[in-house]
This record gives C-alpha cells, structure tokens and sequence, in this order.
C-alpha cells in the first residue's frame, strides 16, 4: 500500500461495516496520588482525584473500528447490573457502532478497575464470572449475530475467554461468513486455536503465538514457523503476528500449500502504552478487508493504526487523520496533527491527564491573527501545561461577526494557529458558544480576555464546579481584527 493510496483508502473504510462479537468489558480507572503509606498496613494510600470509566474487550474493539469511521455492530453478554448501563450509555456515545448487548441474570458485567498513581498501576481489582452461558443467553447471542452477519463486510470474534464464544458458536459463524464470502478475523485466546478452524485471520501477540504453537518466536525465521505450526494444526488460514517493537508478520498459506510472508516494521516513533493495541490492530485490520482490501494492504493499514496508538497512553484509538499525518513528513505532521476533532480531542486530554497534565482552554475567532491574539494565547499557555484552542468555524463567525466575515476560511485560521508553539491542539466549533466543548474537555484553567468578568465568561461556573480556575489575560491596546479590517478599508 503505497502512501499516496491512503486518502482513498481511508475514503473507502468509512462506507464499510464490521461485526464484532465476543467478551464485552468495562475498564474503571481510579486515579489519583500515593503521598503516604497507609498506619494500618505497609500499602501506599491512594488520594483519588478523579474516576472514569471506559469500553473493554470486544467493545473496545468497536470503538476502535468506529474511530476509522468505519459502522461496527457489537454482540456480547452483559449482566443485569449498573455496569451495563454504563457499557450501554458509552457505547451509545461512540458514532457509528450499534450494540446488541444480551443481559444475563445469572452472570455480572465483567468490569476491571485499575488503581492508578500517576501512570503507574497500584492495583486491578476483576468482577467477572468465567464459564459456559445459559442456553438462552447463548441462543440469544447466536441470533443477533447471525442476522446481523449480512449487513457487513468483515466478521471479527474478539475472544478474551471469558465464555461468550463457545467452540460451538465460533464454527457457527465461521461457516455463516464462509457461505456469504465475509472474512473473519480472531483475536484468540488460549493454547489450541484449533476452535477457529476456518478463519481468515488470527492475531496472536509474540507470547500468544508461542503458546499456541509451543515454539520460541524470538526472531523472524522462529515466528514464520510458529505461524506454519499454527496454521498446520489449527487450520485457521492465516496468521498475522504483532511483535511489539519487531513489528508485524503475516503468514499466509493458500490451499495449493503456497506460503507468502510479510515483515512489516514497527512504526511508533516513541512506545508509551501498548495497553489496547491489540484491539486496535484486530480492528484496523477488519475494516481494512470488510473495505475490501487485500490482506497485506489491511495488515498495513493496522501497522500504521497500532503506531499511532502505543505512542499515547491508555487505551486509545487511532483516528483517519492521524493515519494520514503518519504517512507525512514528521514535521508537517506534528503541525496537521493539532488540529482535532472532539472526539480526538476527548482522547488526547485524557492521556495528557494520565501524565499528569494541567489542561488549558481559550476561544476565539481567530481572524486575520494580530498581537492581540498572540498575547492572549501566550499568556493562556503560561497558565497551564497543555492549551486547547476553540475556533469558531466559519458558519459560526458569520452569525457573530456579519456576513462578510471571516476573512480567512476555518481550515487557514486553523493552520495558522496550529502552527504556533503555544497552541498544543485546536479544535473547531460550529456553535454560537464554546460550552459543548468546555463541558466535553474540562479543562482545569479556562482563560479570556480582560474585556470580559467572570461572570461574562462562558462556561466559567462549570469549570469552577469541577475545580478548575479562570484566568483574564492582559490585553494589547488598539489590536483587533475589526480595526485591521476597517484600516484596510479605508485605503
């Protein structure tokens, strides 16, 4: 897949559809500070400052394949609990997916919650119920998945061993996709992969790979014959291995017997967190063939998806716009990277928390950029770690400012701030307000200009209820796109 493809590429994955069935999970995060060790035990005391919650397992899987814009219709089992009203109320959230979610009474939502210091890990605490489903509930998981399996283009079975995906289940909707020309992709689990006899794709990691094939996989010609093991005993069709810094290899074997095998390197600049990638490969790599690329070409484009997110920490998502700025230069690709959608921006504040970040906000139109605005951005950065600008987009300029502004279009106002070395990440808004992105990003600190009070600043009280400050910057005199524009004018 050669670079220049990748805009059309990623044109061609958002009008395609994947099915993802298996372990749905809930990840809890509690996060805070270890000041002291506790008087009753020799254990550090956790000052939590903040909780959240987050899509696991296979609904992270979704989330992933959603995040390229590709629909994802998820199938898996929740319990009867207040968990699953949050894995329903997430997954609601995500664009694009649509979930079956199968409630059982007999079984929890399977949640981990994780105590975190800073970025390191205290503790994980599991609430799960391992085993067989009732036989309702596995009818009812079958059902849903095989009248959704002819609406989609790739089928992956996101196995994490936790009951859902019976060996009876698995060859089911193997031999369903089968007869409709629908690759199938495995995420597996476990020593004998012999359970997903059929499919197109297993995605072991190096240990999972040398589990299931008994054999070292500490270099390239040790992983091709783990793979040909795999393939030989199990009778799964192909084998794409991740390797963390050693990149990816693809085995394939067509029923000639003819072997072809790929080395894709590793591509992440610098390794924060694998925490999801796998997830994230799995997903990338479905959209790509369910888009109908070949398995090289998806394989590719999932090379290029676990990159960007190992160097983020927690459990993200790669985004199409990344992709793309991957593919450029580093230097142009740092500039076009700040510019974020919301949902971009969400995941970006959040790992910036997970370092220990202060979050910074300010807004503006932004047009025609003068020493007005350079000294506001410069003092809203020196308020905070990280800055987030709002810009309002064209549409919402005409509404404040008159029909014939802005001078400048969103996407040159937008290039022209993301340039600046102050401005960590610009995101634009169609509103009349920020307020939408104000309550999605919560910044810790939200600064304006001293033309307005406190009280004028919208969004103010919000950011003072979650604990944050406000900031009114020092203004230059006679600096303002109206008096630019009126000067210009009058010549």
């Amino acid at each position: 897949m050669r670079d220049t493809d990748l805009a059309a590429i990623l044109e061609q994955i958002s009008a395609a559809a994947v099915l993802c069935v298996g372990d749905v999970m809930l990840d809890r995060f509690v996060e805070g500070q270890v000041e002291r060790i506790s008087p009753e035990a020799p254990i550090p005391v956790l000052s939590v400052t903040r909780e959240r919650a987050a899509l696991g397992g296979a609904a992270n899987v979704a989330r992933n394949v959603c995040a390229l814009g590709t629909r994802c219709v998820l199938v898996g089992v929740v319990g009867e609990d207040v968990a699953a009203q949050e894995v329903q109320g997430l997954i609601d959230g995500v664009a694009g997916a649509k979930a079956h979610l199968i409630p059982a009474s007999d079984r929890p939502t399977a949640v981990k919650t994780r105590f975190m210091a800073g970025r390191a890990q205290l503790l994980r605490a599991d609430q799960e119920r391992r085993g067989p489903l009732e036989a309702l509930t596995a009818d009812a998981v079958r059902d849903a998945a095989l009248s959704a399996l002819p609406s989609v283009g790739a089928l992956i079975l996101s196995d994490y061993g936790k009951g859902v995906l019976s060996d009876s289940l698995i060859q089911d909707l193997i031999a369903a996709a089968a007869s409709q020309g629908c690759p199938v992709i495995v995420d597996p689990k476990g020593r004998d992969f012999s359970k997903y006899r059929g499919a197109d794709l297993v995605t072991p990691n190096r240990a999972e790979l040398a589990l299931a094939s008994d054999a070292p996989t500490d270099s390239d010609q040790a992983v091709i014959a783990a793979c040909e093991t795999v393939i030989r005993v199990s009778g799964v069709r192909g084998v794409l291995a991740t390797r963390s810094e050693q990149g990816m290899t693809l085995y394939r074997q067509d029923p000639s017997g003819t072997v072809s095998v790929d080395h894709l390197p590793a591509r992440a600049r610098e390794v924060f967190d694998v925490a999801g990638a796998g997830d994230t490969v799995v997903a990338a790599l479905a959209a790509g063939l369910a888009a109908g690329l070949s398995q090289k070409d998806a394989a590719t484009l999932a090379n290029r998806a676990a990159g960007i997110v190992v160097a983020k920490t927690g459990t993200a998502v790669a985004y199409p716009g990344e992709i793309l700025n991957d593919s450029h230069e580093e230097s142009f690709a740092r500039g076009e990277a700040k510019v974020l959608t919301l949902a971009e921006a969400q995941d970006r504040v959040a790992a910036w928390r997970r370092a220990g970040k202060s979050v910074g906000f300010t807004n503006g139109c932004f047009d025609l950029l003068h020493p007005g605005h350079i000294s506001l951005i410069s003092q809203a950065r020196a308020a905070c770690d990280r800055l987030v600008l709002g810009l309002n987009s064209d549409a919402s300029v005409a509404r404040l400012k008159g029909p014939s502004r802005p001078v400048q279009a969103e996407v040159a106002r937008a290039s022209v701030l993301a340039a600046l070395a102050d401005v960590d990440m610009v995101v634009i808004f169609g509103e009349d307000t920020p307020m939408t992105l104000i309550k999605a990003l919560e910044p810790d600190v939200l600064i304006k200009g001293a033309d307005y009070t406190r009280e004028t600043v919208v969004g103010a009280k919000e950011v003072e209820s979650w604990g944050g400050r406000i900031v009114l910057a020092q203004l230059v005199e006679g600096q303002s796109t109206t008096n630019t524009i009126a000067r210009l004018s009058a010549k």
